[in-house]
């Protein structure tokens, strides 16, 4: 497994991957040094996360390989298909997955995903439009969601 860190605007991210795809992308909470040296088998991701953060890229065409159950892949697999601006529900997701009854797994399964950006997790939402549970905080879901917001808030000041 490779390894690279890098700067996002949110903190130091750490990837994960080799051959078969990108396997996980954490954003860290304590100050760890950038990798001067990508691996390979992680350029395009830096690549395409870079592209993001400057609003170039609004989706990611990526080999992933996360670990998970057959279940949370087809919760991440769901993720995936959430537009760029846009959110969804728990309860949402979990009917389109087929089955209203499993919002608590589907919930659980949102926040194990390995692949914080690139599998849109910060994306689902509560039923009543709160940011509700986000493994990187709820300030980086928020700023996440502003990000991709095709509505820019403009200051007063």
């Amino acid at each position: 497994m490779q390894i690279a860190f890098i700067h996002t605007p949110l903190g130091i991210a750490k990837l994960e991957g080799d051959e078969s795809g990108l396997a996980a992308i954490t954003i860290l909470n304590d100050e760890q040094p950038v990798s001067t040296i990508i691996p390979e088998v992680m350029e395009d991701a830096v690549y395409q996360l870079r592209e993001y953060f400057d609003e170039k890229r609004q989706s990611f065409s990526l080999a992933l390989n996360p670990t998970g159950t057959d279940f949370q892949k087809r919760v991440w697999a769901e993720l995936q298909n959430i537009p760029f601006g846009k959110t969804v529900s728990y309860l949402a997701l979990s009917k389109t997955l087929g089955d209203v009854k499993a919002i608590r797994a589907v919930a659980a399964a949102n926040g194990k995903n390995p692949l914080w950006i690139v599998v849109p997790c910060h994306r689902v939402i509560g039923s009543d439009g709160s940011l509700t549970g986000y493994a990187g905080g709820l300030h980086r879901k928020k700023w996440l969601l502003d990000h991709e917001n095709p509505i820019k808030q403009q200051s007063l000041f």
